[in-house]
């Protein structure tokens, strides 16, 4: 097990993860496959950590964005089928093969090269993705559409196992432009699904699949709400069950002192006491993610609310104290304390900014420790990973 130096840690529940992703499983009609979205550290939570208590809960496939995502999984033992969602090179084809990793195609001339490329036995399975309107990546127009499964489908080393595509609004009510998103997608399936068999079909991200779950086709990409975020504010009261948070930010008080009246703290001298105040500082700061604009968030330190003051620096910042508190009194900067939260929904609205970004912004200083069943099951500290050979 991996250990660390300092007194500031995130908190990773997975029981949550388990319970959210089971919860999602039974919303879905029977026998649609879960898609578990662990891309980018697992939304920072820890990738094959969170991988396997998904596979765990019945989740059959993943997928990250790159083919060095993958890779990482696959070099930490993940041996469940990996799908990549972003552009891979034609070069990587070879690797792809060996390793058993998905690959998502969405260009004819990607095709086109890959066909004369790849001369490996070992076949490459291919989801085509789609562009109903997201304006990402993905085919769409129906001859593209075609002309590409057309190549694939000639190709005895390339597989077309599944088609899907992304949803731009799944999270707002108003759902007449992911309706119009729906009826592309349905017209150009049926121009394919009768020519060429296709297994799996998906168009559910997390926000589709709760509010849709009759509309998902057989397979369900669950990234955000198997975190026990929800996809958006608005989404709040029609949630079909709750979802249970799993990040949770942690630290202790290094230092604490006691401030009289018109004495000013850190940078540029933006706070100045009005009265006698206890001031703590917390080893926190911009390096880890917690970035200048949470100035004036309240945290929670003995249970209790307390704002952070003056400027966030690299490393560190300050917080008011409600009253004089030992060097060592645990601060929480998203979580639970003595019956009060702060969720990463509450930081992203300081941020004006989506819940999705506040366990990403977390950086690798920060060490994760994976709770199962109320006890540590590991703790990872990036700063001590070998690195790769």
């Amino acid at each position: 097990m991996s250990s660390f130096h300092r007194d500031t840690w995130v908190e990773v529940d997975l029981d949550c993860i388990y319970e959210n992703v089971q919860a999602i499983q039974e919303h879905v009609t029977k026998g649609v496959t879960v898609i578990a979205v662990v891309k980018a550290n697992a939304y920072g939570h820890g990738d094959v950590q969170v991988a396997n208590v998904a596979l765990e809960a019945g989740a059959k496939y993943l997928a990250v964005s790159f083919l060095d995502e993958a890779m990482s999984l696959r070099q930490q033992g993940i041996t469940a089928p990996i799908l990549v969602l972003g552009a891979s090179r034609v070069s990587d084809l070879p690797l792809a093969a060996k390793e058993d990793i998905t690959l998502t195609v969405f260009q004819k001339e990607w095709v086109e090269e890959a066909t004369s490329a790849y001369q490996g036995t070992e076949v490459v399975k291919l989801h085509l993705k789609l562009d109903t309107g997201m304006g990402r990546i993905g085919a769409r127009t129906q001859e593209e559409v075609a002309q590409i499964l057309e190549l694939i489908d000639k190709a005895p080393n390339l597989q077309i196992e599944g088609i899907y595509t992304h949803f731009a609004t799944a999270d707002e009510l108003q759902s007449s432009y992911v309706e119009q998103q729906f009826e592309r997608f349905h017209s150009l399936l049926n121009q394919v699904t009768n020519q060429f068999s296709i297994p799996m079909i998906h168009c559910g991200n997390s926000a589709t699949t709760l509010r849709f779950p009759t509309r998902i086709f057989n397979a369900v990409r669950v990234g955000i709400a198997m975190y026990g975020l929800t996809p958006s504010p608005e989404m709040e009261p029609e949630l079909p069950f709750p979802l249970k948070e799993a990040f949770s930010l942690h630290t202790k008080l290094v230092h604490v002192k006691k401030l009289s009246i018109g004495e000013s703290v850190s940078y540029g001298a933006t706070y100045t006491t009005k009265e006698e105040e206890w001031i703590g500082t917390v080893p926190v700061g911009y390096a880890d993610g917690w970035i200048r604009k949470l100035q004036g968030m309240n945290i929670l330190v003995d249970g209790k609310f307390a704002p952070i003051v003056g400027r966030i620096c690299m490393d560190q910042f300050m917080v008011k104290l409600p009253h004089e508190l030992p060097i060592g009194t645990k601060v929480t900067l998203i979580g639970k304390q003595d019956g009060k939260k702060i969720s990463s929904n509450d930081v992203a609205a300081k941020l004006d900014t989506i819940n999705y970004e506040v366990p990403c912004m977390i950086s690798y200083r920060v060490p994760r420790m994976f709770l199962r069943n109320g006890s540590i099951m590991e703790v990872r500290n990036y700063l001590q990973d070998k690195p790769l050979e």
